[in-house]
């Protein structure tokens, strides 16, 4: 019955309308046939006589005409008219073109009005616009927000306008600033302050006399007692009446005279103050802050009024809620994305010039979520920390975003099966030295804000951080939310080879962490982890491509790169032992600024280094073109590592030993050059600061022959030959280390040279997509054995047949046959025997039933010669020794004395627990307590 009746009430009003129209425009028709232009100037209808005296481009791209009466005309005012233009007089003059667009527009709606405020696009300016616009009208105004904290900030801008407010609830959670404006404190200075304290004072008076009653006689006490205390309760009971009805009628003209009532949207119930008010008393409400507010929250003022003005920005953070399966169904969906997701643009207007942000911060939140529509007001779209007073320029302050990779660092995050928080104590040094090279260059320690969705990571960061910086703010990002400083630092925490980014994935998480800074934004975060999130992967693209790009190896000296290979879009994989939590060791950085000609050294080593020919990953995002000129015309259309790679093969085949590329590079480009050269065991430094950073490759000084021992006297007949018996080529294996002469052949090693390219072709494909078989490979051995036999031959004559060659023995060494050309299975015999040989150059004894290879240099030696210091691999094996330790933070025997100092992450994780435990057994025990008591 009721859908019916309304269908029928509007399809009524629907003709009523129209004829109502119709009307309207057959009076006008009729007017403009009977009556004269004078006649309607004179009634206010029309205007005569009018010209366009200026004409300009107002807001949206509309045409803005000025008319005014004609030079001619005596009379230089114009005529009394119907004609309106109300601009309104703004009480603020600097609200710009969208936030006067969006005041008008809130004031001129009948029910409903919401306003869009990105981050820093001056929200509650706008807002407290149009409260002072409403008040000014005569019109009550209940404003609220789901904070206390958003109230008071609007109680503070209120009271500039020396408007008269009342904010209610508890003076203890207000700030102190606004204390004078709580109903407590405006009671306090009203008229019937004094009448109110005077009845307070009598009934303490009243309880006075109750506790000092004089004692009576036994006989006659026990009923005196009670008549004398029935009197004095009696009197209480009158005061706190008459005081109740006091304080109410004070509290009611409070309310009554106040233009403006603020209040939490749980303050403004029917159970405090405004239950005093008649129904009907406020004529706006307005809700601030709307988007962080359950739905359920907001009506409880909303039925207070009957036009509402909503405020937020429904992409940032959504309402706070407990409840994970509340939430997806619908719960953490707040009032005002609703209404802008229903209604759209005739609802909504969106403030669009934002005054925080430098412009390179604030394009990537434009057009990530606020469809490209954000501009940056000129005093702010180029300002940096070096702006600042007392700020000296440097690489840290001259650049608005910072990008601080993590990828094959080995920097991974805690893994904590009991607990949901995360934790990264690699980034927190990171953290950690980057917040001192922004103090070192004169930024106020509060001027910076450490952010991270973490609370685990908050906990390490202010064990890390509070007692050297007290003035630096570190908190959650929920917690930061509607604050802003000059530098934010990110620490995105997750690391970990399946590719999980956890709640990082909330992109409106993501959009308040890095629209809380001015000037500066780091992000420190691994960039292979976090590259799995699409919106994520934005973020990292456009810090690539408008700021600069840092390792953690430019940061910290004693870290191993882990090099596990991407292998898919959904997790990674690792070649090597897996670290146990933080790889890092606890080693003293050095002050956090990397030596000069070291960066980017260290920088290309934490790359992964691939050498299939394809293109090497980058930090997390597709590689970009250098920006800045450093390519070659033409090298702008391709992927900058492959020219790099062709340059410096080109470099490599040339008989050049110097190669320096241009300072026009940037940063991304210059590891490119230092790992590539690295691929191809090139020489490269780095020289220069700043923008006068330029590489240099060279190629490495062939290494100084090392000096063999002397060979051992030969045997009897070997040195005098006569024409029937020459000897046949021989060949001693070399000392480990060494280098065959040219009269010597290795049979060993190039059988170890056989199988390596055997190996090689396995796992690589041929760059230019040719593929040769083993029989290929084998026959190719042969022949370069062939020729290498036939060299050494030629040494001396060869006057006997091949069937008379005969093994010389000599003391320590062993003559070894050289095969014929066609002989590959004496070859292969031959090396087999090198093989079985222990790898000492000196030592005959066998390896083929107990040896042991050696991880460093690939040879077999016997059990008195497998120590790498006896063989000549000392320094790679103490070289290897130091890498695990520093990788996986374990000392090992012989390697000094374990560190026992608990780990500060441990501590922490080991005192929650036991906080956790102490509060339930706490609670155990109150909870016995009142079953006693019951």
């Amino acid at each position: 019955m009721a859908s019916a009746a309304v269908e029928s009430f509007v399809t009524k009003h629907l003709d009523l309308l129209e004829l109502e129209r119709d009307a309207e425009v057959e009076e006008r028709r009729s007017w403009q046939e009977n009556i004269s232009l004078r006649e309607l100037q004179s009634r206010g209808v029309c205007l005569l006589k009018l010209q366009v005296s200026s004409q300009r481009t107002g807001l949206y791209g509309r045409l803005l005409v000025t008319l005014e009466p004609r030079r001619c005309v005596a009379a230089a005012v114009l005529p009394s008219n119907s004609f309106t233009s109300e601009p309104l007089p703004f009480c603020n003059p600097c609200l710009d073109a969208s936030q006067k667009e969006a005041v008008s527009f809130a004031l001129s709606q009948k029910e409903l009005a919401i306003i869009h405020g990105p981050p820093g696009t001056g929200k509650t300016t706008t807002v407290i616009e149009i409260i002072l616009q409403a008040v000014r009208q005569g019109l009550k105004v209940l404003c609220c927000a789901p904070s206390n904290v958003a109230v008071d900030n609007l109680v503070e801008r209120l009271a500039r306008s020396k408007q008269r407010i009342v904010r209610l609830g508890h003076p203890a959670r207000l700030l102190d600033s606004i204390q004078q404006h709580s109903l407590d404190a405006v009671l306090a200075r009203s008229d019937g302050a004094q009448i109110v304290a005077d009845i307070r004072k009598d009934i303490d008076q009243a309880f006075v006399r109750a506790a000092s009653l004089p004692p009576l006689c036994a006989k006659n006490r026990q009923t005196q007692e009670k008549r004398e205390k029935s009197g004095v309760w009696g009197e209480i009971k009158l005061l706190r009446k008459e005081l109740k009805e006091r304080e109410e009628a004070a509290m009611l003209e409070s309310l009554r005279s106040a233009a403006v009532v603020l209040a939490t949207n749980t303050g403004a119930s029917s159970d405090g103050p405004l239950k005093l008010l008649p129904d009907g008393h406020f004529d706006v409400v307005v809700i601030d802050e709307c988007a962080q507010a359950l739905e359920a929250s907001c009506w409880i003022p909303l039925l207070k009024a009957r036009k509402c003005v909503l405020a937020g920005d429904h992409k940032q953070l959504p309402p706070t809620t407990i409840s994970h399966k509340a939430a997806l169904a619908g719960l953490s969906r707040s009032l005002m994305e609703r209404l802008a997701d229903e209604l759209g643009a005739q609802v909504v207007r969106t403030l669009t010039v934002q005054y925080r942000m430098h412009q390179a911060i604030m394009r990537w939140a434009s057009d990530a979520l606020y469809s490209g529509r954000l501009t940056a007001h000129p005093a702010v779209a180029g300002h940096l920390l070096r702006d600042l007073p007392g700020v000296a320029a440097t690489e840290e302050t001259s650049v608005p975003l910072l990008l601080v990779d993590t990828a094959g660092c080995g920097l991974f995050e805690l893994e904590e099966d009991d607990d949901q928080s995360k934790g990264n104590p690699g980034e927190v040094r990171l953290v950690s030295l980057h917040i001192q090279a922004l103090v070192d260059a004169g930024v106020q320690a509060s001027d910076i804000a450490v952010i991270t969705p973490y609370n685990l990571q908050v906990d390490l960061l202010r064990q890390s951080l509070a007692h050297r910086y007290p003035e630096l703010e570190i908190k959650s990002v929920d917690g930061f939310q509607g604050r802003e400083k000059e530098a934010v630092v990110l620490s995105f925490v997750r690391s970990n080879r399946k590719g999980d980014v956890g709640f990082l994935a909330e992109d409106r998480r993501i959009n308040v962490a890095v629209t809380r800074a001015r000037r500066h934004v780091a992000v420190v975060c691994d960039s292979r982890t976090v590259s799995n999130h699409t919106f994520l992967k934005t973020l990292l693209g456009h810090f690539t491509e408008h700021g600069e790009v840092r390792t953690a190896f430019e940061y910290l000296d004693d870290i191993v790169p882990e090099n596990y290979s991407h292998e898919s879009s959904q997790g990674h994989s690792q070649a090597g032992a897996k670290p146990h939590g933080s790889a890092v060791s606890a080693r003293k950085p050095r002050g956090g600024r990397p030596q000069d000609g070291t960066r980017e050294t260290r920088a290309a080593a934490g790359l992964e280094r691939k050498r299939t020919g394809g293109k090497p990953s980058g930090p997390g995002v597709p590689s970009q073109p250098s920006l800045n000129g450093g390519s070659p015309e033409g090298a702008a259309t391709r992927d900058p590592a492959e020219h790099f790679r062709a340059k410096i093969a080109e470099f490599v085949a040339s008989e050049k030993t110097e190669l320096e590329f241009p300072a026009s590079l940037n940063s991304h480009d210059r590891m490119w050059v230092h790992q590539i050269a690295e691929e191809h065991g090139l020489r490269h430094d780095s020289s220069g600061e700043g923008k006068k950073r330029f590489v240099t490759v060279s190629k490495r000084a062939p290494p100084a022959p090392p000096t063999l021992p002397a060979p051992p006297p030969p045997p009897v007949g070997a040195g005098n030959h006569t024409p029937g018996d020459a000897p046949g080529p021989t060949q001693t294996e070399p000392p480990a280390g060494g280098q065959s002469g040219p009269d010597t052949l290795n049979l060993k090693a190039l059988h170890l040279e056989r199988l390596q390219r055997a190996k090689s072709k396995q796992e690589r494909p041929a760059m230019d997509g040719a593929t040769t078989d083993r029989a290929a490979t084998d026959r190719a051995a042969t022949d370069r054995v062939a020729r290498d036999g036939q060299q050494a031959s030629r040494s001396g004559p060869r006057t006997l047949p091949e069937k008379k060659k005969k093994k010389k023995e000599a003391k320590g060494n062993t003559a070894i046959d050289l095969p014929g050309k066609e002989d590959f299975e004496a070859l292969v015999a031959a090396a087999i025997k090198a093989d079985n040989t222990c790898g000492l150059a000196k030592c005959t004894a066998s390896v083929a039933t107990l040896g042991q290879l050696c991880l460093h240099c690939g040879r077999r030696f016997c059990l008195s010669h497998h120590l790498p210091e006896i063989h000549g691999c000392g320094e790679r094996a103490r070289a290897h020794a130091r890498q695990r330790i520093s990788r996986e933070g374990i000392l090992y025997a012989g390697s000094g004395t374990k560190d026992r100092s608990l780990d500060p992450a441990k501590r922490a994780q080991l005192q929650r627990r036991l906080d956790k435990k102490l509060d339930e057994l706490s609670g155990q025990r109150k909870s016995k307590r009142q079953e006693k008591e019951k």
